[in-house]
């Protein structure tokens, strides 16, 4: 981990140039948890449009070890979620010794100073990924809301390395809309819960928000999840109490025809399609 006063934090990037004052917000984090100041750090400095940078790597080490350290459930949580968004938007996941786009960094602050910064990264989410059982321990017994319930299922699926579906879940976190692509003619098929019952999904051919009244399609839910990753996000939505997403989860692994050529398509792969790594 790189000291407070070490000159690669200014040399390190972020969002809006450079990451000096990360140091001082981690600090402050660091002697006394503060969630205005979190989200500062998070949203000014680490983390922006899905993209995480290399101040981001820099400062992930310090947030493990408050996750690690703190006994506050609700501050583990956070930074679990937290920690578990940045993980999901990592690009280049098997770069050794560091990602290749630290080329220019490298020459800057030297290849062992980027190297220690990407070893340091990858040890602290294998810390924070241990600390699943407390966080769904929380989350199932602690009146947290049902989104922040979905952002822990995405970080537990980007700590075990299902990145795609991390990421498919958290665009729709809301559950109250999904895109997929249909395989054969490549128009995408808009999946909406029921307005009876939010567990029930329909399939259209045009988003409802714009075209009202249109026909819906019936989706037809798996009884049984043949995908290793749709029964695990199942079983552990169950056991944090997620029930809507438990439930949609029958559909998303489903069948049905695509509005727009009638040929059937299997729900959970059209929808994967448009996530690459």
């Amino acid at each position: 981990m790189l000291t407070w006063n070490s000159d690669v934090w200014g040399k390190l990037a972020g969002p809006y140039g450079s990451s000096e004052n990360v140091p001082v917000l981690l600090q402050q984090l660091m002697q006394q948890y503060n969630q205005e100041i979190f989200d500062e750090l998070f949203q000014e400095h680490l983390f922006h449009q899905n993209t995480i940078y290399t101040a981001t790597y820099a400062a992930v080490p310090f947030l493990a070890q408050i996750a690690c350290s703190t006994d506050d459930a609700g501050v583990r949580t956070e930074l679990f979620i937290n920690c578990g968004i940045i993980e999901a938007s990592r690009k280049g996941r098997d770069e050794a010794p560091f990602p290749a786009s630290w080329a220019e960094l490298a020459e800057d602050v030297g290849s062992s100073v980027c190297t220690e910064l990407y070893r340091d990264y990858i040890e602290a989410i294998g810390n924070i990924k241990a600390l699943a059982k407390e966080v769904f321990d929380y989350a199932a017994h602690h009146s947290i809301n049902e989104t922040e319930k979905r952002y822990v299922l995405v970080a537990d699926a980007a700590y075990r390395g299902s990145y795609i579906p991390a990421n498919m879940l958290m665009t729709f976190i809301n559950g109250d809309e999904y895109v997929a692509v249909c395989p054969a003619c490549g128009e995408e098929v808009f999946i909406w819960p029921n307005e009876a019952d939010a567990e029930i999904l329909q399939a259209y051919e045009h988003d409802p928000v714009f075209h009202t009244g249109q026909e819906s399609h019936v989706i037809v839910p798996a009884t049984s999840f043949a995908d290793e990753e749709i029964r695990t996000l199942a079983e552990r939505a169950a056991a944090i109490g997620e029930h809507i997403w438990a439930g949609q989860l029958h559909y998303l692994a489903g069948e049905t025809l695509c509005p727009s050529c009638r040929e059937k398509i299997s729900v959970w792969p059209s929808l994967l399609s448009a996530f690459t790594m």
